[in-house]
């Protein structure tokens, strides 16, 4: 065995970590959402893309269960969201969301990614204007005639839509998000699956990047990432 079964055993180790960064994330959002909008599925349209997206990252049905549960419960932990923003690495922009139940322990964690990477954390609207919040779905079709016209006549305003390699794309404001799902579940009928059914924001303008500040960037999403607290890292790097 030797060196190649220790690597193996690190290799796993690094495996669990990384999956119970990403189910304490999941559970973590779960329970807000759920607290805030009711745990039915059926009446949460948020919450049921939240578990769509759970499922498909293979999060445990007990993982799911419990901070559904909790949410029920009355009780638990008080989240609440945190957004930060800056310049990372090549003056690119940088967007990071948090939910935390304590703000000055994840500014200080958030502002330590950002002076590690020599890049600079700004007041709040430092950077958020140049990204628009959109709701992205990505679906099996090639007809973006017809995806356009059911979403015009559920008065959604699409900002965008492409049709690429079988799949459609849709971008609409994050405040259409409801309206456009169900327009789009109708229309594709029964069982419909979407490859990505999310809000995010997307940059309006990107800054190439190259050389050093790539890894500085990487490693900065990193960081933040593997903090407890931070949900999602979006920028406008591009390599």
């Amino acid at each position: 065995m030797g060196r190649a079964f220790q690597n193996r055993k690190e290799s796993m180790a690094k495996t669990s970590d990384a999956n119970s960064k990403l189910y304490s994330k999941f559970s973590r959002e779960i329970y807000v959402c759920a607290k805030s909008g009711g745990a039915e599925p059926d009446g949460n349209l948020a919450l049921r893309s939240l578990l769509d997206r759970a499922k498909k990252a293979q999060v445990p049905a007990h993982v799911i269960k419990k901070a559904l549960d909790k949410a029920q419960g009355g009780g638990g932990e008080d989240f609440a969201t945190a957004r930060y923003e800056g310049f990372g690495p090549g003056n690119c922009m940088v967007i990071v969301d948090c939910l935390t139940d304590n703000a000055n322990r994840t500014i200080g964690d958030v502002r330590t990614c950002f002076n590690k990477a020599k890049a600079k954390i700004g007041s709040q609207g430092t950077v958020m204007h140049m990204f628009d919040h959109s709701a992205i779905f990505v679906f099996a079709g090639d007809d973006e005639d017809s995806v356009l016209e059911t979403l015009m006549e559920a008065d959604v305003d699409v900002t965008d839509i492409e049709s690429d390699g079988g799949n459609i794309t849709v971008f609409c404001p994050h405040t259409d998000y409801g309206k456009a799902r169900n327009a789009l579940s109708d229309m594709l009928g029964e069982g419909a699956e979407f490859d990505v059914d999310e809000i995010q924001f997307v940059p309006q303008t990107t800054t190439e990047i190259s050389g050093d500040d790539i890894a500085a960037l990487e490693k900065m999403v990193d960081m933040l990432t593997d903090l407890d607290d931070v949900q999602n890292v979006y920028h406008n790097a591009e390599y």
